[in-house]
């Protein structure tokens, strides 16, 4: 019978980011997004979890090997993302509030079609030590 398993790697990074809708009045983004909205952005420390869900290969003992995993994650997420502007500089932040929730989802997508073996099953984003947000792509 086969063994589920849920293989995480943990990656950290650092990006500024400020909270801002277009839509909003100034007035309503400060309502908002409080110090969030500050605009010259602010930064976090994030810490980013990748559960990959699988099967137990017989022949390796592996469900994904964690260096190919960790090897995804530096190409696909870290070096777009780690000490740069979330609203400015990273290509797939383009036009997305970058709270938590959508910086979750938007990991989310770029690793999705990238993971070889078993299958991506949760990201994990810490904001702060007391913050985080789960995404399990639905």
């Amino acid at each position: 019978m086969a063994k589920r398993i849920f293989v995480t790697r943990r990656e950290v990074f650092s990006s500024a980011h400020r909270l801002y809708n277009p839509a909003f009045t100034d007035d309503e983004n400060e309502l908002v997004y409080d110090k969030c909205n500050n605009y010259h952005g602010h930064g976090h420390n994030y810490v980013l979890e990748v559960v990959v869900e699988g099967e137990i290969d017989e022949r390796t003992g592996y469900v994904i090997d964690l260096k190919v995993l960790k090897k995804i994650i530096i190409e696909n997420v870290i070096r777009k993302v780690d000490h740069k502007h979330l609203n400015l500089d990273v290509d797939f932040m383009k036009d997305v509030i970058p709270t938590a929730e959508n910086i979750a989802v938007k990991i989310w997508e770029q690793l999705v079609d990238k993971i070889p073996n078993g299958r991506l099953y949760k990201i994990r984003l810490s904001e702060t030590e007391n913050n985080y947000v789960e995404y399990f792509g639905e």
